[in-house]
């Protein structure tokens, strides 16, 4: 599965750096924001913001970069077909 990623700011009040994930039909999957450095949880990680479709769901992990972030959207796309 092939997904490409757009650069994007997004308006969460602290960490602006985003990406957005399109799928292979170049629909909307998710939005992933960049955390801070300054971030005490899990400094300069990237946070799923929101899923769409098998995207969605109550979790909303944290990736240490954005291949991990594309493996996972890959394995809940797969599972859901």
């Amino acid at each position: 599965m092939t997904f490409t990623l757009q650069p994007i700011r997004v308006a969460t009040g602290f960490d602006e750096e985003g990406m957005m994930v399109l799928d292979e039909e170049r629909r909307l999957v998710a939005v992933l924001v960049r955390l801070s450095d300054e971030n005490e949880v899990a400094p300069g990680q990237w946070y799923l913001e929101a899923g769409f479709g098998q995207i969605d769901g109550i979790n909303h992990p944290i990736f240490s970069n954005l291949d991990m972030a594309k493996d996972w959207m890959a394995q809940r796309l797969t599972r859901g077909q």
